[in-house]
C-alpha cells in the first residue's frame, strides 16, 4: 500500500495538471484508484495544509467538491522575460557585489509586475 505522503503528493500533481478549471474530488480518486473516503482524507489534509481549496458544486444532482490548486505547474514562461536572462552585467552580478539583484531595479521591477499579474489573474473556479 502507498504511503500517504505518497497518495498526497499525486493527488496534488494531478490537481494541479487540470489547471484552472480544478477537479472534481470523486473524478480524482477513480483516477487515483482510492476510496473515496482515503481520498476525502487526503483532499481534506491538502486543504489544511494550503497547497489547495474546495469548492461546493452540484454535479449531476448530488452535491461534491472540486479541488483546485494554489501553484501553479512550473513552466519556463514564469521566468522566460526576467531581466536577469539577458542583463549585460549578469557575469559581474553577485549578491554581495557591486552589481547586486538585492539592488537591481530592472529585476525589482520584474518581480513587483509579476506578482501584480499573479493577483490580477487569479484561479477562476467557473471555468
Amino acid at each position: 500500500m502507498p504511503k500517504r505522503n505518497d497518495l498526497e503528493q499525486k493527488a496534488l500533481q494531478l490537481i494541479m495538471n487540470m489547471g484552472s478549471r480544478g477537479v472534481l474530488q470523486s473524478e480524482l480518486w477513480r483516477k487515483m484508484n482510492a476510496s473515496s473516503r482515503e481520498g476525502s482524507r487526503i483532499s481534506i489534509k491538502l486543504e489544511s495544509k494550503g497547497l489547495i481549496y474546495r469548492e461546493r458544486e452540484l454535479y449531476k444532482g448530488r452535491w461534491t467538491y472540486r479541488l483546485y490548486s494554489k501553484r501553479k505547474p512550473i513552466t519556463i514562461d514564469s521566468i522566460f522575460s526576467c531581466p536577469c536572462l539577458t542583463c549585460p552585467d549578469s557575469s559581474k552580478c553577485e549578491p554581495r557585489g557591486t552589481i547586486s539583484p538585492n539592488n537591481c531595479d530592472k529585476l525589482t521591477q520584474w518581480i513587483l509586475e509579476s506578482a501584480s499579474e499573479e493577483e490580477a489573474d487569479p484561479p477562476n473556479p467557473g471555468e
